[in-house]
């Protein structure tokens, strides 16, 4: 009996030692586990850092932008154009030449946007508290205080406001790192301008009088003015004395006979005074105008100054390449 109980006391303490043997095994392979996994060392070096800055060069030098821009200042009209074409609604925006405080064919685009003044006097403490990541202004314009605009953010300026805007639209869509974006619009724009060329044929042998009415005085524009860029992009001809590749003259009466052409284009800047529409009535109303052979054919059209000359922009761009559409009457 003693013999059978021992027998049975063997076999219990085997079973005990060969289950711990089991434990301390599987122990020793969770250990090898973990100390592999801590001969793993993660640090920053095996971590990949993507770097989202870009260099833009512009009028007042370069300008590093940290990353893509979500807050965007504008302190050009045809910057906003180019803002809203790329479906960037800015934070803030220098008002319009003309509206309250922006022109008809954008302001339901700009709802929200805080009007930062104008072009000439943008205010300085609304910029600051808009807390800008990307500041695109002009040198013409803003030069004088591109340092303290600097300051407040990265800031990108182009050169100048006169014919050169798709020159600029480039840069800003760089500016806002939508550059294949804007290629994509200016594209579709010149596409329209070579659709128009082939079907206006032989209209584009008419000669195109540009003329605009301002409070007090009147100006003849030339080659290098908005509209005399896509005119002359278009092929179409202008009188001898407007074919000139610079901005535009300010005449008196006397000049009239200089706005004459086969087809004449004109509009009135009026700031709400009511005198830019006043000296329209003069000019208009003067023997020299009605002498002209463009008057007496009646081939004068009265068109929008904000799309044909102060907007400035891609939109009013397409705008008014959609008004000469209709008035060459093209499809």
């Amino acid at each position: 009996m003693l013999r059978k109980n021992n027998v049975i006391l063997f076999v219990f303490f085997l079973i005990i030692v060969l289950v711990a043997s089991a434990c301390g095994a599987n122990e020793g392979d969770i250990a090898s586990e973990v100390n592999e996994v801590e001969d793993v060392n993660v640090t920053s070096e095996n971590v990949e850092v993507v770097d989202t800055s870009y260099i833009v060069n512009h009028a007042m030098g370069e300008t590093v932008i940290p990353d893509t821009p979500e807050r965007v200042v504008i302190l050009t009209n045809e910057g906003t154009e180019a803002l809203l074409a790329l479906d960037v609604k800015p934070v803030g925006a220098v008002q319009s030449w003309l509206g309250d405080p922006w022109y008809t064919h954008i302001e339901n685009q700009m709802g929200g946007v805080v009007n930062l003044g104008t072009e000439m006097e943008p205010a300085i403490e609304e910029i600051i508290a808009l807390e800008p990541d990307l500041i695109i202004g002009t040198k013409i314009r803003q030069e004088q205080i591109y340092e303290q605009l600097s300051a407040i953010a990265p800031t990108v300026f182009s050169e100048t406001l006169k014919g050169e805007w798709q020159e600029n639209f480039d840069l800003y869509a760089e500016a806002l790192n939508k550059k294949v974006d804007g290629e994509e619009i200016i594209f579709q724009f010149n596409q329209r301008i070579e659709d128009f060329k082939q079907k206006a044929e032989k209209e584009l042998e008419k000669e195109v009088s540009i003329i605009r009415f301002l409070p007090g005085t009147a100006r003849i524009y030339h080659k290098q003015s908005f509209s005399g860029v896509i005119l002359d992009q278009l092929g179409i001809k202008r009188p001898i004395v407007q074919n000139v590749d610079d901005f535009m003259v300010e005449v008196s009466k006397e000049s009239i006979p200089d706005m004459d052409g086969d087809i004449l284009f004109y509009f009135t800047y009026d700031d709400g005074s009511g005198q830019g529409t006043q000296t329209e009535e003069e000019w208009l109303n003067d023997p020299l105008w009605n002498n002209l052979n463009v008057v007496k054919e009646g081939n004068v059209h009265k068109v929008s100054d904000a799309i044909w000359n102060t907007a400035g922009g891609v939109l009013a761009a397409n705008i008014m390449l959609d008004e000469l559409f209709k008035i060459y009457e093209i499809e």
